[in-house]
């Protein structure tokens, strides 16, 4: 439950602090005091969307700041989701700078503003006008529904198995979408890769090629200048291999004078025996030299196809075309595989639908049990709120299977004795959505473990004797859950555990806006401000004692 709010710098509020009740909680005030913004405060605490311009003063930042006393409510596996340490004492605070960046924190944790809506989910609830008109939306009488007859963990379970089911059959879609391209590029991709295993890739040496063909082209050249070297090399009078052996034989002659002179002549030596070598082998290649048009035609055709290859595939070698007809030979593979993995995902989403389709006659079938308890429940609730003639009927229909289920309901209504139930957009007024909502809230209280609901004027369109039931069935509520309500009411304000008053305070630069706990005597006062206006007659503050009396008596009873 909330055990302390503050609120600084925001709209009209300077600096303002809460401590409630942990029962019923009482907010009135004149119109445009502030009770609002209160609220406006409240949803930025639990992750609303912020706005600088909402500040009081835009030079500083704007903080609201909640301590929740969380001890009983079985939130430990929330604060592990988000990695957040758990206290049974547990703060939520709110920054907006002038800038208009918010922060959000949780026990002085930085987190997002999507942790911050979790976490603030379970916490508080607020009620308001909203809320009232979304009771016409079927979705949200679907989860009201589901909610009263604890159907929560049914409902999940269906949802898990929906889900399932529905992500199988985007996985079959993408998978035949993917199927009717590829088989477009089939023929095409086959094709290619056709030519590029023809092409016999992997015996090839490209550069081998180029270099033999250059030889074969210029073999008329390299022969005659083979030969020439080998002649200057071996074969002439003044032969390099001559010239050298008749030094050598020089250097013999005077080795005995001198050491050097013998190494000379050793090293010499060993240049004539390489001399010998290269002259054999240049004879060798000499020899083997000879043109071969038929073999140059042959392996010029061959890099042609090469050549040709690469400029199709833009590829610069020939490991780029080996590289394009393993991705060929992929794509072609897939195609082949797509249909065994098409079959494959069409029996799980086949076995998925099966299981959610039982899941959601399980779901449905709970909730048609459901349904004539919730009618007669809520029907005898509202004839003690005045409408002794309401009629609550579950108009039920099966439809396809959505995120829900495959329920569709709707919640008729007729508060007039003989009429027929009607939708609730055509048959109730403000003040019956009001009581209905409220009712609905009343007998949701033992469904729920919220810790705080907040009442933003329920009671709107309801007075006298109607207004001390609902004054009644809130304080009930309130030994359930932390109750604040904001009202204009008198018997509802008599009805509240503690009372606080929100007022217009006027300085000489502006208008702020303060709230605080009335005592004893204030509260008959504006309970009698409330009554009979701003001069309350002594009969006025009577009737304010009465009904602050009444209130002692329901406690006590």
């Amino acid at each position: 439950m909330l055990i302390d709010l503050r609120i600084q710098n925001y709209a009209l509020i300077e600096q303002l602090e809460m401590r409630p009740s942990p029962l019923l909680n009482i907010i009135t005030g004149e119109t445009g005091a502030g009770k609002s913004i209160m609220l406006g405060a409240i949803g930025l605490l639990l992750g609303n969307r912020a706005d600088s311009r909402m500040l009081f003063n835009t030079e500083r930042k704007c903080v609201i700041e909640g301590q929740f006393d969380i001890k009983n409510y079985q939130l430990q596996d929330i604060f592990d989701s988000e990695d957040l340490d758990y206290d049974t004492q547990c703060i939520l605070r709110r920054e907006i700078s002038p800038s208009g960046k918010s922060r959000a924190f949780v026990n002085d944790t930085p987190v997002t503003l999507e942790a911050l809506r979790k976490i603030g989910a379970n916490l508080m609830d607020i009620h308001s006008q909203h809320d009232t008109l979304l009771l016409g939306d079927a979705v949200f009488q679907l989860n009201l529904l589901d909610l009263y007859a604890n159907l929560v963990p049914t409902r999940t379970q269906y949802g898990n198995a929906y889900r399932q089911y529905r992500k199988l059959e985007t996985d079959l879609k993408a998978l035949e979408d993917q199927s009717a391209q590829a088989s477009k590029e089939l023929d095409y991709n086959s094709f290619l890769l056709s030519e590029l295993e023809d092409a016999n890739l992997d015996k090839e040496d490209q550069e081998a090629l180029e270099q033999e063909v250059k030889q074969l082209e210029h073999a008329e050249e390299i022969k005659y200048k083979l030969s020439q070297a080998l002649h200057g090399l071996r074969d002439s009078e003044s032969c390099a291999t001559g010239t050298m052996k008749d030094a050598s034989t020089l250097l013999g002659q005077v080795s005995a004078y001198s050491e050097n002179f013998r190494e000379l002549r050793q090293r010499l030596e060993s240049c004539l025996i390489e001399l010998h070598d290269i002259a054999d082998e240049v004879e060798t290649a000499e020899r083997r030299t000879e043109g071969d048009p038929a073999r140059a035609e042959e392996l010029q055709a061959r890099l042609t196809v090469l050549y040709n290859l690469q400029r199709k595939h833009q590829r610069r070698d020939l490991p780029g075309l080996l590289e394009t007809r393993e991705m060929l030979r992929q794509k072609v593979g897939s195609v082949l595989n797509l249909d065994k993995e098409i079959t494959r995902l069409r029996k799980d989403s086949d076995a998925a639908l099966a299981q959610a389709t039982k899941q959601a006659a399980k779901l449905s079938e709970s909730r048609r049990k459901a349904f004539p308890k919730f009618e007669k429940e809520l029907s005898a609730l509202l004839a003690d709120l005045g409408m002794p003639h309401a009629r609550i009927v579950v108009e039920h229909k099966t439809g396809p299977l959505a995120a829900s289920g495959s329920d569709l309901v709707s919640i008729l209504f007729t508060a007039n004795k003989g009429a027929q139930p009607q939708t609730l957009s055509k048959a109730a007024s403000g003040g019956e959505f009001s009581r209905l909502m409220l009712c609905i809230k009343y007998m949701l209280a033992d469904k729920t473990a919220l810790p705080t609901i907040v009442f933003d004027e329920i009671d709107t369109g309801i007075s006298g004797e109607i207004a001390v039931k609902v004054g009644r069935m809130m304080q009930q509520m309130a030994h359930k859950h932390q109750l604040v309500a904001i009202s204009h009411l008198p018997q509802m304000a008599a009805a509240g555990d503690t009372h606080y008053f929100v007022y217009k305070e006027d300085r000489a630069d502006r208008t702020v806006s303060r709230i605080r706990q009335l005592s004893a005597d204030e509260r008959i006062r504006e309970i009698a401000h409330m009554i009979a206006g701003a001069k309350p007659s002594e009969n006025a503050l009577q009737s304010a004692r009465e009904l602050l009396a009444l209130r002692g008596e329901e406690l006590v009873g």
